[in-house]
C-alpha cells in the first residue's frame, strides 16, 4: 500500500511526546525495583514489568525467556592498611575472586612493561597499586591488558585507581570481554578512590604491609530476557530487532545504564503499536522488541538468546535478523545516527536517514567492540549496530555515570529520550518496508568476523557510548 509518510511522521512523533510513559518506566525500574542484578529476584521483577507494559501496550507477543546465567557477588570488601589501621575506600571488580591477604604494597604506576620490568622481583607475592587511565603519551593499552601483566609478574592482588574524583567509584570488569572470556587466573582487583589512590601512592615507597579481603562468590542462577513482537504485513518471516539491557551492577538504580535503553525500546514498541491501531500502519517486517539481562555479566543475555535462535543448531532456529539496533545509556547525549558494526549497509540505512530530514548520520565502527550487547549478534555475522550519541562531539557534561549507585532515576533525559523513540519508530519503519532481497548482502561469514576478533583483542579502542 502506499504510505503517507507525512502523516505517520506526524504521529509517531507526536505519539512519542504526548503519550510518554517514560516517568511511569524510570520510577518503577529506578526507584521501586532498583539495582537489577541479572540473576537476581529484581531481574525477574524487572522482567516481568517489562513483559507486562509490551502485552499493555498492544504487541502481537510478549514473553520472558529464562536462561542460566554464571553470576557472582560479594558481601564485606575491605583494604586496610596493618600498621595504622586506617582503613582505605574499595570496592571490588566484577567477578573478583575471594581474596585475604597480608602484604607488601608497591606502586607500578600505570602498570606499563617498562614499569613492570623496572619493578623486577618485587611485584611477585606483593599488593600493587595500579591506575586505570592509561599513562599519558604513551600508547594506551586497555587496562584489562595491564592486569594481565600485573598476573604474569606473580602480583597477589591489585588495588585498582579510580579516574573520577570526589570520593566515587564505579564497578569495572577485569575480564577482556572481546575474545578472552574470563581469565581463570586472574590477578584479584580492588578499586579504591582517586583521593585514597593518591595518598597510597605518597606512601608506597615505604612498602607499608597492606590487608585486602573480599568475601565473593561464583554461582549459577536463572537469569530473564525479555521478549515482544509486532507483526510484519509484507514479510512477516523476516524481522529487524531493536534492543537494550534491563540489567544494572551490583547497588546501582541504572537510570541511564541501562533504564535509558530499555525505556526506549518500551517506548519505541509503543509508538509502533499505537501507529498500527490508530491508523492502521504495521510494519512490513516484523520489528522484534528485546530487553536482555546479564549485559554486565559478559553479555550473557544477549548472547544467550543469539544461541537459542540464530546459531547452527539452535534450540529455535530462526532466519538471521537483517539488523539490530542496541540501545544503552540513551541519556549521555541526543541522538545523532547509527553506528554499524560492518560497512555493507552504510548507504542503504543512510538513504533512509536522509528521508527523515533530521540531519541523522551513518557511520562505520573501525573495530570490533564487545562493551555492549550488539557484539553477541556480530560475532553471528549478523548486522549489529549502537547509536551515536556522543562521540567526538555532543556529550552532556553530566552524564557521566552508571556502574555506580548514583547512576539513579534523575540521571535519565526524559526530554531526549522522547526524540529518541520517535525517530527510532520512524527508522525502522522505513528500513521494514523494503523488501529483503532489497537489502545488501551481507559478505561475512563467522570465520571472517572472528579473524576481525582477533586482529582487535588486547587493543585499545575510543569508547562508542
Amino acid at each position: 500500500m502506499a504510505l503517507d509518510w507525512h502523516q505517520i511522521d506526524r504521529f509517531l512523533m507526536g505519539e512519542a511526546w504526548a503519550g510518554s510513559l517514560i516517568q511511569q518506566h524510570v520510577a518503577e525500574l529506578c526507584d521501586v525495583i532498583g539495582p537489577r542484578w541479572g540473576g537476581s529476584p529484581e531481574d525477574r521483577q524487572a522482567a516481568e514489568y517489562i513483559r507486562d507494559q509490551m502485552k499493555q501496550a498492544g504487541l502481537d507477543r510478549a514473553e520472558i525467556e529464562p536462561f542460566t546465567i554464571d553470576t557472582w557477588d560479594h558481601a564485606a570488601v575491605s583494604i586496610t592498611l596493618v600498621e595504622s589501621g586506617r582503613a582505605i575506600a574499595s570496592l571490588p571488580f566484577l567477578r573478583c575472586k575471594p581474596i585475604d591477604i597480608a602484604a607488601p604494597l608497591i606502586d607500578a604506576g600505570y602498570a606499563t612493561t617498562h614499569e613492570i620490568e623496572s619493578l623486577g622481583d618485587t611485584i611477585n607475592g606483593a599488593v600493587v597499586l595500579a591506575a586505570i587511565s592509561p599513562e599519558p603519551f604513551t600508547a594506551a593499552e586497555p587496562f584489562t591488558r595491564r592486569l594481565s601483566y600485573l598476573t604474569d609478574a606473580g602480583a597477589a592482588c591489585v588495588i585498582a585507581v579510580e579516574p573520577k574524583t570526589g570520593g566515587r567509584m564505579e564497578y569495572s570488569s577485569s575480564d577482556e570481554w572481546l575474545n578472552l572470556g574470563p581469565r581463570g587466573d586472574v590477578v584479584a582487583v580492588v578499586k579504591t578512590s582517586s583521593e585514597d589512590g593518591a595518598y597510597l601512592q605518597r606512601i608506597a615507597g615505604e612498602h607499608p604491609i597492606i590487608r585486602v579481603s573480599v568475601d565473593a562468590r561464583f554461582f549459577e542462577s536463572e537469569a530473564h530476557n525479555t521478549v515482544a513482537e509486532l507483526t510484519g504485513t509484507t514479510h512477516p518471516e523476516r524481522h529487524l530487532i531493536l534492543a537494550g539491557h534491563h540489567d544494572t551492577v551490583l547497588g546501582a538504580p541504572g537510570g541511564n545504564d541501562n533504564a535509558s535503553g530499555t525505556i526506549g525500546v518500551m517506548e519505541t514498541a509503543r509508538v509502533m503499536t499505537a501507529l498500527a491501531r490508530e491508523l492502521g500502519v504495521r510494519p512490513g517486517m516484523s520489528i522484534r522488541f528485546a530487553t536482555w539481562s546479564g549485559e554486565e555479566q559478559r553479555l550473557q543475555g544477549a548472547r544467550a538468546y543469539v544461541a537459542r535462535h540464530y546459531i547452527e543448531d539452535a534450540l529455535e532456529q530462526e532466519l538471521k535478523p537483517l539488523l539490530n539496533v542496541n540501545l544503552d545509556e540513551l541519556s549521555t547525549g541526543h541522538m545523532k545516527g547509527v553506528v554499524l558494526h560492518f560497512p555493507h549497509l552504510r548507504e542503504f540505512v543512510q538513504e533512509q536517514l536522509d528521508t527523515m530530514n533530521d540531519g541523522l548520520k551513518c557511520h562505520v565502527l573501525d573495530h570490533m567492540d564487545a562493551h555492549s550487547d550488539h557484539f553477541p549478534f556480530a560475532e553471528a555475522a549478523i548486522e549489529s549496530s549502537i547509536l551515536w550519541r556522543w562521540r567526538f562531539w555532543g556529550r552532556h557534561e553530566d552524564a557521566n555515570f552508571h556502574h555506580e549507585q548514583w547512576d539513579a532515576a534523575n540521571k535519565l533525559n526524559t526530554r531526549e529520550l522522547k526524540e529518541y523513540a520517535g525517530q527510532l519508530a520512524r527508522l525502522l519503519l522505513r528500513l521494514s518496508y523494503i523488501p529483503p532481497d532489497e537489502w545488501p548482502e551481507n559478505p561475512l561469514s563467522v570465520s571472517d568476523v572472528q579473524k576481525m576478533i582477533d586482529r582487535d583483542a588486547g587493543k585499545s579502542h575510543p569508547v562508542f557510548h
